[in-house]
C-alpha cells in the first residue's frame, strides 16, 4: 500500500470527514466522563497544503480554501474552521489538520486517542508530531486489527465506557476495502457495543455502494446514519464525486444537527448537479 493522504488533505472529503468528526467529539464531551478514540488510519495527523504533495494536485483549492471563503455561518461548521485556525496559528499559516490532531484538539485532558498507521514514515511523523502529548499512543500496525487489539479500550488500568472509532481506509482499487471494514466494525461492536463507529468512504457511482448499504444496515447497532456530500454528480467512476459517513450508534438527533451542516457545505462546495443526504439506514430504537 502506497496510499499517502498528503495529496488530498484539505479536499472536499476532508471536510466532510472532519467537520462530522468535530460534531462527535464535541457529543462525547458534553458528558463527564472521560471518553476514548481510536483512529485506525491515522495518516501524519498533520498536513502542510503549501507542500509539493498537496501543491500537486492541490485539491485543497476547492475545499478548506473554498469553505473558509464562504464561512458558512453554521455552528458545526465554524466549530471546524476555528480548528482549522487553531491548527494554523501553532503550525503556520499553510497547515491542515488531520483526524489524530483534531481529536487532540477537541478531547479533554482526561481522555485518551490511540492513533493507528502502518506505513513506518507516516507513522514516525505521526509520532514526532504528537510525542509531547501523554494522551495520545501512535501504534505502527494495521488498523483493522488495531480494532481487536484496542477495544474494548483499557488504558493505563482505566475502562471507558464511551469514545469513537474512526475508520478512513485508502479504498486503493485491488482490496474489497467495503467488505475489510465491515468485518472489522463487526467486530469492534461486539467488542465494544456501546461505541460509535464512523466509517468514512469514498463516492464514485452511487450503484456501487447499494450492497455496502444492505450489509451496514445488517450491523448489530442501535443504529446506523449515512451522511453524504456529493460535490457534482455521481456520474464518472474515474474520479471521486463526492464522499460519505457511515455512523454506528450516532448521538441523539445527531441527523437533525447534520441536516443545514450539508446544506451549507453543498452550497460552498459544490458544482452543478451537487447533492447531500443524511438518512438513517436503521433508525434509533
Amino acid at each position: 500500500m502506497n496510499y499517502r493522504h498528503a495529496f488530498h488533505a484539505g479536499n472536499h472529503a476532508d471536510v466532510l470527514k472532519h467537520v462530522v468528526l468535530l460534531a462527535l467529539c464535541d457529543a462525547l464531551t458534553s458528558k463527564p466522563s472521560p471518553c476514548f478514540a481510536l483512529d485506525t488510519h491515522a495518516g501524519r495527523g498533520l498536513y502542510d497544503l503549501d507542500g509539493n504533495s498537496a501543491q500537486r494536485t492541490n485539491e485543497s483549492a476547492d475545499g478548506i480554501a473554498r469553505l473558509m471563503a464562504e464561512a458558512p455561518r453554521v455552528p458545526a461548521i465554524q466549530r471546524y474552521l476555528t480548528a482549522v485556525r487553531a491548527c494554523r496559528q501553532s503550525h503556520g499559516a499553510h497547515a491542515y489538520p488531520g483526524s489524530p490532531w483534531l481529536l487532540a484538539h477537541a478531547l479533554r485532558e482526561s481522555d485518551r486517542i490511540a492513533a493507528c498507521e502502518l506505513l513506518p514514515d507516516e507513522a514516525e511523523a505521526l509520532k514526532s508530531n504528537f510525542y509531547r502529548d501523554p494522551r495520545v499512543a501512535v501504534h505502527e500496525r494495521d488498523g483493522y486489527a488495531g480494532i481487536k487489539a484496542l477495544l474494548p479500550p483499557r488504558v493505563d488500568g482505566m475502562k471507558f465506557a464511551r469514545g469513537l472509532v474512526l475508520i478512513d481506509p485508502p479504498f486503493e482499487a485491488q482490496l474489497d476495502e467495503f467488505a475489510i471494514a465491515l468485518s472489522a466494525i463487526r467486530e469492534g461492536l461486539t467488542r465494544w457495543p456501546q461505541g460509535m463507529f464512523a466509517l468514512w468512504y469514498p463516492i464514485k457511482q452511487r450503484r456501487a455502494l447499494a450492497k455496502f448499504q444492505r450489509s451496514a444496515a445488517a450491523l448489530d447497532a442501535k443504529s446506523a446514519l449515512q451522511i453524504e456530500l456529493l460535490v457534482r454528480p455521481d456520474d464518472s467512476p474515474l474520479r471521486m464525486n463526492g464522499s460519505g459517513l457511515l455512523l454506528l450508534n450516532a448521538p441523539w438527533q445527531f441527523d437533525v444537527q447534520m441536516a443545514p451542516v450539508l446544506q451549507a457545505l453543498q452550497a460552498a462546495l459544490g458544482e452543478a448537479g451537487a447533492s447531500s443526504r443524511c438518512e438513517w439506514l436503521r433508525e434509533p430504537a
